[in-house]
């Protein structure tokens, strides 16, 4: 009997369709409009005073949801909009000379981090080192480790790689770089969620992710946690008078706040902050080492349905090492997605990879299935035909 399937009632478009895509966007849980309708009733009947109310300091009240799902205490982490907006508030915290300048990051990492990172270094005095994959899926943990050396100041790397869902051996990472003297800032935005993560025991020095995709919690809702040594040793130089010790003094000079709040910004982003708060509620309750056992089951699941078929699997075959995605390659692979679509079988597709399914604590054994006999059916009946040439992305 699986236990977690007693949630699938608190994720309505599950009545609706085979949702295998939280690795984009989770489903949205029951309980969101009604966050929704108190945000709305807060702004109508209270206005301005909406903010004395609780909005200020809604960033790290939402932060206290995310922080038990990252190992983290109350107080330690913040909501900011973006993780690539978190990563260069990390960037522009520390400080490059001569002989400590690089910021090693892999090829691997996601492209948006990758574009702010490239652009801001160099204004900074860094030096961005990158790390080749030899086979556009995984990151060799030698060579990265090898590029890790005395002249890295900062490794901002992904824990999970969004590409194949490998997972990164992010605690030798750590202990290697700081053994040389770096820090280590982790991009967790494909882990928490649907693998457990403990920011003490990997021993990071900076972690960010985000609510949108395997917590459920929608768009806008990213989050940052730095260690309480960074918090007394740094302060990110891209900020806002939110991260101001006190920010209603309206000073001319910026004086950095004590722990988490440091690293606000400007005003939050507050209808996004009320619909952030249910998903991670909800993936507390259902467990993490509970979701962790079964999603590790159902990508296996899917990797022996896909081998069974003779297709093309871009996902760690060792569980240990495995996200909770599975991406393999059909013919036809963009208009096979698209038919899924149209059948109400909810995937992406990335030119490269495949078809992307991910499985979640809410997914049926039946619903694994279904996908894979989808694409049988498709393939077999050229269903796939009718979308060639249709440009319509596929999420």
């Amino acid at each position: 009997m699986d236990a977690l399937l007693a949630f699938r009632a608190e994720f309505p478009i599950l009545e609706r369709c085979c949702y295998l895509v939280s690795n984009s966007l989770g489903a949205m849980p029951r309980g969101v409009p009604d966050q929704l309708a108190a945000y709305v009733d807060a702004w109508a009947e209270r206005g301005v005073r909406a903010w004395a109310d609780g909005w200020w300091d809604m960033p790290l009240a939402v932060g206290n949801e995310v922080a038990p799902l990252l190992g983290a205490g109350a107080g330690e982490v913040a909501m900011v909009p973006t993780v690539t907006l978190s990563q260069v508030a990390v960037l522009s915290a520390l400080d490059y000379p001569a002989a400590r300048d690089a910021v090693v990051m892999t090829a691997l990492d996601f492209p948006s981090v990758r574009y702010a990172i490239d652009a801001m270094a160099p204004r900074l005095g860094a030096r961005v080192v990158v790390v080749p994959s030899d086979d556009g899926l995984t990151i060799d943990i030698d060579r990265l480790c090898a590029a890790i050396d005395e002249r890295t100041r900062l490794v901002a790397i992904s824990h999970v790689l969004f590409r194949s869902a490998s997972i990164q051996d992010v605690r030798r990472i750590c202990a290697h770089a700081h053994a040389v003297g770096a820090l280590v800032s982790l991009d967790g935005y494909h882990a928490v969620g649907v693998i457990p993560v403990d920011v003490r025991d990997i021993g990071c020095d900076f972690y960010a992710g985000g609510v949108l995709k395997w917590l459920c919690g929608g768009p806008g809702g990213s989050f940052v946690w730095a260690s309480p040594a960074m918090n007394e040793r740094v302060a990110p130089a891209l900020t806002g008078w939110q991260a101001h010790a006190h920010p209603f003094a309206f000073a001319d000079g910026m004086d950095h706040a004590a722990g988490a709040r440091r690293w606000l910004g400007g005003t939050p982003v507050v209808p996004a902050l009320y619909a952030n708060i249910e998903g991670p509620r909800v993936l507390r309750r259902a467990g993490m080492d509970a979701v962790r056992e079964k999603s590790v089951r159902q990508t296996t699941q899917l990797i022996a349905l896909a081998d069974a078929r003779g297709y093309r699997v871009s996902a760690p075959r060792d569980e240990t090492w495995r996200g909770g995605t599975v991406a393999f390659d059909v013919p036809h692979a963009a208009e096979v997605a698209r038919a899924l679509l149209a059948r109400e079988v909810v995937i992406d597709y990335r030119p490269g990879a495949g078809i992307r399914v991910a499985p979640h604590f809410y997914t049926s054994d039946a619903e694994v299935e279904r996908v894979v006999g989808e694409i049988d059916a498709i393939l077999r009946d050229e269903a796939w035909r009718a979308f060639e040439g249709v440009r319509t992305t596929v999420t």
